[in-house]
């Protein structure tokens, strides 16, 4: 049962990642249209504002997602 919902989770999560993809493909290409473009560099932005702690909070991330 674990392994089934463990397996759905990785299969949505790989799917959301490919929709990222081809959100920042089509803003690259047409304009940003989804608006993504902007809310990624807001983000970088916040977390360079945020010095050390943000630096953190990337890298735990980054951990996060390597798993």
């Amino acid at each position: 049962m674990i392994k089934k919902i463990n397996k759905w989770f990785n299969e949505i999560i790989e799917l959301l990642q490919n929709i990222l993809v081809f959100s920042v493909i089509i803003g690259l290409l047409f304009n940003d249209f989804f608006g993504v473009l902007n809310t990624i560099s807001n983000l970088i932005n916040n977390i360079g504002e945020m010095g050390l702690a943000g630096l953190i909070s990337l890298a735990l991330i980054v951990l996060i997602y390597r798993r």
